[in-house]
Parts: structure tokens; C-alpha cells; sequence
């Protein structure tokens, strides 16, 4: 996140999230991509205290809600973008699929952060759920998007 975007500021609070793939590169029509996603979200309920309340991935995107138990949620975050991107590129590398590289590529050599591959956007745009009625509108999202790839409640 940037020093002057959208930022967690009450880490203990219940956020809504959506992560982009860079240039929305569809690579979540694949089962062995989503499956990766998945499991990555599994381990960080398991292990790093990930409360995740309601979920949805599209073919280039995922919306979460999500808030952490102890931990700092900007910080799991971070870990959880950065793992799943690495994983991810390697998986597509070894399935060749060259022009999504391209477009990781291209999007990591402007990206002075980063050493290679850029594959998720860099803007979460965290809202903090601050009542239910906000809360619900955030969750009705999930029935309104007509290109659900999967879609999950926990």
C-alpha cells in the first residue's frame, strides 16, 4: 500500500479487500490456480490467524472479508500477497504459459520494489466494515457479480 492510498488503519477491524491480478489477467479460470489461492488462505486461518468471514474469486480477482486475531492484518497481508505471487508465477511458468509472463514481467520492471514478476495489483483499497448495514452491502457483492469462479462463506 501506498504512503498516500488506502490504508488499514484499525488493524483489529473487520476489512472488505479485493486483490487484482495486474492488467486483470484472467488466470483464476484455471482450478490449479484457484486451488493455490485457496489453500494459501487455508494456511493463513491455520497458522497465522486469518478470521475470514466471506470470500469470492473471479477469474482475475478475489474480494475478501476478512480480520485478523492477534496479528497485524496489513502485515499477513503482505506475506499472503507476496507467497501466493511467487507461487503462482512458478506454477505458470512451469505450465509455459509465456504471454501471462510477459504481462508480469512488464508490470515488474515498474515496480522498483520488486525484483522480477509483478503479479497481483498493488491496490487492496481496504474498507474498514463499520456497521452491518455496510457490512451486508459489501457481502451482496458476491451475488451481484455474474462471473463468480467460486464463491465461499466461512
Amino acid at each position: 500500500m501506498s504512503d498516500g492510498g488506502y490504508k488499514i488503519r484499525n488493524q483489529g477491524a473487520v476489512h472488505f479487500l479485493t486483490f487484482a491480478v495486474v492488467e486483470w489477467v484472467d488466470v483464476f479460470s484455471r482450478k490449479v490456480y484457484r486451488d493455490m489461492v485457496l489453500e494459501s488462505i487455508r494456511y493463513c486461518r491455520k497458522e497465522k490467524g486469518l478470521l475470514l468471514h466471506c470470500w469470492c474469486i473471479m477469474s482475475n480477482h478475489l474480494h475478501l472479508i476478512v480480520s485478523a486475531k492477534e496479528s497485524n492484518l496489513s502485515d499477513l497481508l503482505r506475506d499472503f500477497k507476496k507467497f501466493t505471487s511467487k507461487q503462482l508465477v512458478k506454477a505458470i511458468q512451469e505450465n509455459r504459459r509465456e504471454w501471462m509472463l510477459e504481462i508480469f514481467k512488464k508490470e515488474g520492471q515498474k515496480n522498483s520494489r520488486n525484483s522480477e514478476f509483478q503479479f497481483w495489483r498493488q491496490d487492496n483499497q481496504p474498507m474498514e466494515l463499520y456497521s452491518g448495514p455496510f457490512y451486508i452491502s459489501k457481502a451482496e457483492l458476491y451475488r451481484r457479480d455474474i462471473k463468480i469462479t467460486w464463491i465461499g462463506r466461512c
